[in-house]
């Protein structure tokens, strides 16, 4: 089968960051999905993995962690899927990932696609809709429904894929959503998530949010920098607040006094975590697609691809990897066909 792997860890200008290879199509084993790969996307994780360091691999290293495709055979424990159903899921970032033709993925955390999407925007969504619903309404204490009435969110990194499905999740839950962008078009894409007010992350946010008539905020969500933003969101958070993380500081931050003396809550989120520890209630995952899902298909989420190459080959991958490292991207990138 046709793959895109790696075997040296490159800047991605190098043409042997990301290569094409010819690989045996992947065995399953008796809880997975054998998946025709028709479409994957990029994520920050694809280009820190693939981030330059001294480390070699003896076998071809496949990346990807987002897939839409077709089952083609399921494992002899799998009940609920079958052969020809259209699937979507995120994966594992201990196995061979989805930039290859055929995919082995665990069927607990897979589920059947969205009707309204095509395989394309379909890819678009798994990692980032499960890491914005468990961050949510897993790590921090709101419900799904009605869990944000009355509160106030702010969004840190709106337009970025997690921000873009993490926005439209907090409104319909009934929180009022403060997201930040810095760009016109940026901007304009959170309003179009559902964001009420958008403002500016390369400012102090403080005197924004004062501007807005917000002294103070209920719960937020940084997605970019925790370093950076640390100390003003703790001065920010409202006493019982709650702040979710998905980036490591690069910096020593103090879990101290304000979080301390507010009983700040402080919520890690790491979407691998179930697959790669194999967690009693790793299906939880599949159980968030299939509801992400309906909710794509009654209309109350949208798609959040932006942006499309084809065909799916290192020179595309590369070029994903180039834009994603850029900063600028907005929403989703997907890649489809080989």
């Amino acid at each position: 089968m046709k793959a895109v792997a790696l075997t040296r860890y490159l800047p991605i200008d190098d043409p042997q960051s990301l290569i094409d290879v010819e690989l045996p199509k992947p065995e399953i084993g008796p809880n997975d999905l054998l998946v025709r790969v028709e479409a994957v996307s990029v994520n920050p994780v694809d280009t820190k993995v693939r981030a330059p360091k001294p480390q070699v691999e003896s076998q071809p290293r496949v990346l990807g962690y987002d897939a839409a495709g077709v089952v083609e055979a399921v494992g002899a424990n799998v009940t609920g899927f079958k052969p020809g159903d259209e699937v979507y899921y995120a994966g594992d970032i201990t196995r061979q990932g989805s930039n290859a033709q055929y995919q082995a993925v665990d069927a607990r955390i897979a589920a059947l696609r969205p009707r309204r999407l095509d395989a394309a925007g379909a890819a678009a969504l798994p990692l980032t809709a499960i890491t914005a619903w468990e961050l949510l309404f897993e790590r921090m204490p709101y419900r799904p429904e009605q869990g944000g009435d009355g509160k106030s969110i702010l969004i840190i990194a709106g337009a970025g894929g997690v921000g873009s499905i993490a926005i439209q999740l907090a409104r319909r839950a009934g929180f009022t959503v403060i997201a930040t962008a810095s760009r016109a078009e940026t901007i304009a894409w959170c309003r179009a998530m559902g964001a009420q007010h958008v403002i500016d992350h390369r400012q102090p946010l403080t005197p924004q949010l004062k501007a807005l008539g917000f002294t103070q905020i209920d719960a937020a969500v940084n997605l970019a920098d925790t370093s950076h933003y640390w100390e003003e969101l703790g001065e920010l958070l409202a006493p019982q607040g709650h702040v979710g993380l998905i980036v490591e500081p690069t910096k020593p931050v103090n879990i101290g006094d304000p979080y301390k003396s507010k009983c700040i809550g402080i919520h890690w989120e790491m979407m691998f975590s179930r697959p790669r520890f194999q967690t009693a209630d790793m299906a939880e995952q599949g159980r968030i697609l299939a509801r992400v899902a309906a909710l794509i298909d009654e209309g109350e989420l949208r798609g959040i691809q932006r942006e499309a190459l084809s065909p799916v080959n290192a020179e595309n991958l590369r070029e994903a990897h180039r834009r994603l490292e850029s900063g600028k991207t907005i929403g989703k990138l997907v890649l489809s066909g080989w």
